[in-house]
């Protein structure tokens, strides 16, 4: 289950449905992704085809990412069975 967000407008979207703050053309697949997120008890449920979810390193090494767009993730930690600190960007 989502517990917290870290973008306002994902939040928003999430929420209400909301496109302002998000990118409209990832609106369709950003509310598949966080259903999925929000459903997930555990890491494994979340590895569906086309999210490839990954580790990262580094400075966000507690962090998880999935695919949004060719350079847009979101990104996330798994903690307890609730995913926090939700975030939507391009890393790369």
């Amino acid at each position: 289950m989502i517990k917290s967000f870290r973008h306002a407008g994902l939040q928003r979207f999430f929420e209400t449905g909301s496109k302002a703050g998000i990118n409209p053309e990832h609106a369709p697949r950003l509310n598949r992704i966080l259903g999925v997120l929000n459903s997930a008890t555990v890491i494994a449920q979340i590895d569906i085809p086309g999210y490839k979810p990954h580790k990262l390193n580094g400075d966000l090494a507690a962090f998880w990412a999935i695919k949004v767009s060719s350079n847009w993730r979101i990104i996330f930690k798994f903690e307890h069975s609730e995913i926090e600190l939700i975030d939507y960007l391009d890393y790369h």
